[in-house]
């Protein structure tokens, strides 16, 4: 599971998730497509794991999946 499927499965949109962490909605858009790697100060990451319903572990595979998201081959 991807940051975008926690997002998702919280029933969660981004606009919710950026005015949480008190961070641009653009941010979380380019971590989901593995754009960039979150930099979060500690207590953005509790209150990302509690807003996603997650354990620390599960968000951190999820950061992985999602960075390897642009490095997977284009089927294109």
């Amino acid at each position: 599971m991807d940051l975008r499927a926690l997002r998702e499965r919280a029933g969660l949109i981004v606009l919710d998730v950026a005015k949480e962490l008190d961070c641009a909605e653009s941010s979380i858009r380019n971590w989901e497509k593995g754009r960039t790697t979150p930099k979060l100060e500690v207590w953005q990451v509790f209150r990302l794991r509690d807003l996603y319903q997650c354990t620390e572990d599960e968000l951190v595979q999820a950061v992985k999946r999602s960075m390897s998201v642009k490095d997977a081959p284009n089927p294109d």
